[in-house]
């Protein structure tokens, strides 16, 4: 393992502005908001923010206040902060982000997770954080190779853990992170504590039966699932089909990728006119940062490919089917993506002990609600520690 410390040359940003400057700007059809995509004006009032306001050498300065470090792992180098807890009694866990996230999503629970007392805690429930880049996203990778899936990931987190000296630990994740951190979980059940996650797939069972008692809420929620087929899953069908054409485009693009992560972070977070209800301006362009400057865009979306397609695959990566004899906790956020059905979970994990729900925040959790993910994680948590 070796210290890794982000020192992004100034001819990189320089690039970066003039790009933004000399965008080619397409077209629109008047008034449809964001039902089209990303709005024009929208797009044009955030680069213009970012190409002279944001301050990534701010940004830059506050995730090197985190310890950092790179070790090969199967044949990638995995990037990832490692922030211990000065508490004798604190529990390892690892957080994984998702698409199209980075281990900066977090910065927002670190504090508190590692060190509760300093911000209204109890000093019982701090966790030692380990916070890895996906193999393909941002400082990790890229892989150069067929076969990265969320398994693989899987087992390369258990390993990264075991170099780690942790022999007992929970994981912790949304988006990929959910499904990596459930695989985590069947392929290392003996040092996996617990799992908790952020976001459940929970896939319609084939008995009939099942769909007999649901009530308004649940019924609700099949409902945006078959909507969100129709209408809202297009980024996943390109990244799981043709990474590689996608990649050209905005690798090339900074205006091109902020406009492809932003629509999902005005999609799916708890907001209304634009993305920054729900997060801050800069915390946004920051993600969207680590994905230009490592120009992992295209590595990025392999993931999809590889875990979801054929659709048999998709459902084996995000549904199981699991034997995890482990506790699981759920944190369902009302404009999250993907809104679990409780009834649903139980069949697929029976072994569920905490069901959080949520009356604000979405897919971003992290970021758009860190005290109640870290809330939801320490009760999780607090019976799993004796």
């Amino acid at each position: 393992m070796r210290p890794f410390r982000i020192d992004v040359p100034e001819a990189d940003l320089e690039d970066l502005h003039h790009r933004i400057a000399a965008t080619r700007w397409p077209r629109e059809i008047p008034g449809q908001g964001w039902k089209r995509g990303t709005p024009l004006a929208y797009a044009r009032d955030l680069a213009e923010h970012w190409q002279t306001k944001y301050d990534w050498r701010a940004a830059e300065q506050r995730l090197n206040a985190l310890p950092q470090f790179v070790t090969e792992i199967d044949g990638v180098e995995v990037h990832f902060a490692h922030i211990r807890s000065a508490e004798p009694g604190a529990v390892p866990l690892i957080m994984t982000h998702g698409w199209p996230g980075t281990f900066a999503e977090f910065l927002d629970v670190v504090g508190p997770l590692t060190d509760p007392a300093a911000y209204g805690g109890d000093r019982a429930d701090a966790f030692h954080l380990v916070l890895p880049s996906l193999p393909g996203y941002g400082f990790s990778g890229p892989v150069r190779e067929p076969g990265w899936d969320v398994r693989r990931v899987a087992r390369a987190w258990a390993e990264l853990m075991h170099r780690l000296g942790y022999d007992s630990y929970v994981a912790q994740g949304g988006d990929w992170g959910s499904a990596v951190s459930m695989h985590l979980a069947q392929n290392d059940a003996e040092h996996v504590r617990g799992v908790h996650v952020n976001m459940l797939v929970t896939f319609p069972p084939d008995d009939p039966a099942a769909f007999a008692g649901l009530d308004a809420r649940d019924q609700e929620r099949l409902a945006f699932m078959a909507a969100f087929e129709e209408d809202g899953s297009g980024w996943r069908h390109i990244q799981s089909t043709r990474p590689q054409t996608l990649a050209y485009g905005l690798t090339d693009s900074p205006v091109g990728q902020l406009a492809w992560i932003a629509e999902k972070y005005f999609e799916w977070t708890d907001s209304s006119a634009a993305p920054e209800d729900a997060v801050d301006r800069d915390h946004l362009l920051t993600n969207v940062m680590i994905y230009w400057l490592t120009g992992t865009a295209g590595p990025s979306a392999q993931l999809y490919y590889e875990s979801n397609r054929p659709s048999e695959s998709f459902r084996r990566s995000w549904g199981g089917p699991w034997d995890l004899p482990m506790p699981i906790g759920v944190a369902s956020f009302p404009a999250d993506a993907v809104r679990p059905i409780r009834p649903f979970a139980e069949r697929m994990l029976p072994t569920i002990t905490h069901w959080a729900e949520f009356d604000r925040g979405g897919h971003f959790a992290a970021m758009e609600q860190p005290a109640l993910l870290t809330g939801a994680i320490r009760d999780f948590v607090r019976p799993l520690r004796s």
